[in-house]
């Protein structure tokens, strides 16, 4: 029997070995982190819902895939909002009824809202209803929102909230809220919630200012937006469409909050597997 001998190790032609080196493999992190960054710039990046102000699309606890390109690229592009990039390149305006992603005016965290109105828009409200260019845009009253009390959801003021099993069980509960479907003149709805008469139901006329896009919280009581003031982890007046980074795109994992690190299991049972996927 003929035995084969194994390969020798190859090598190039100075006769060196041509196996991993430290050298190749630093190399190959760098590329890596520079595909990584380079996708997450300018292709898509993942964001999280921190709050219920964009109710009842959205739910503390969410995490959403965001398009990067629609509105064009400035240093917010970037991490960390590197200014590496002069003003705004490829820019674009949303469309009413966009999901946007930007940084805040002034203490530039990630905001998410509705945007509502563009350059030369009038927008104002009365009691509640959405005036658009003078035109009321339509609102008519649907099915009740119910959502499950958990540690990301609680019941707000407006809502009630209904024992859904034993006395005295946390898990048992959900909050009931006015649920209402908005029809902007080019068609698109989307749902908002109503928790009453409120002062910021009252609002403008406003005309927005070129450069800047008038954006709202579908959870319309709730919210902290172009209602209000530009203030640190408060109001966001006008947005300058040179914050803007990003369209809403895809619900990539939901959770409820309940998950413990060290119960391994619980990381299943408080996704909420419902949501995942959903296209905004």
């Amino acid at each position: 029997m003929t035995r084969t001998a194994p390969a020798a190790p190859r090598s190039d032609a100075s006769g060196q070995d041509q196996g991993e080196t430290p050298a190749s493999f630093t190399w190959f992190l760098i590329k890596l982190a520079l595909a990584v960054l380079i996708f997450r710039s300018f292709v898509f990046s993942p964001f999280s819902i921190p709050s219920e102000s964009m109710l009842p699309r959205l739910m503390n606890g969410d995490y959403l895939i965001a398009a990067k390109w629609p509105y064009g690229f400035s240093s917010h592009s970037l991490p960390f909002s590197l200014p590496l990039i002069p003003g705004r390149v490829l820019a674009s305006a949303p469309e009413r009824g966009d999901v946007v992603i930007f940084k805040h005016p002034v203490d530039g965290a990630d905001y998410i809202k509705r945007a509502i109105a563009l350059p030369g828009d009038t927008v104002e409200l009365r009691g509640g209803q959405l005036v658009l260019n003078g035109e009321p845009v339509r609102k008519e009253r649907i099915e009740d929102f119910v959502v499950p009390v958990s540690p990301n959801t609680g019941c707000a003021w407006g809502g009630v909230r209904e024992e859904t099993g034993p006395a005295g069980d946390a898990d048992g509960a959900a909050c009931r809220y006015a649920r209402f479907r908005e029809t902007l003149p080019t068609g698109r709805s989307y749902e908002v919630l109503d928790f009453g008469r409120t002062p910021q139901d009252d609002f403008g006329p406003l005309i927005v200012p070129e450069g800047h896009v008038f954006v709202l919280g579908d959870n319309r009581d709730n919210s902290q937006d172009s209602r209000f003031p530009p203030t640190i982890g408060g109001g966001v007046g006008l947005v300058p469409q040179q914050n803007l980074v990003g369209r809403a795109t895809m619900l990539m994992w939901s959770t409820d909050g309940s998950a413990e690190w060290l119960l391994p299991w619980t990381w299943f049972t408080a996704a909420r597997w419902d949501r995942i996927g959903d296209g905004l």
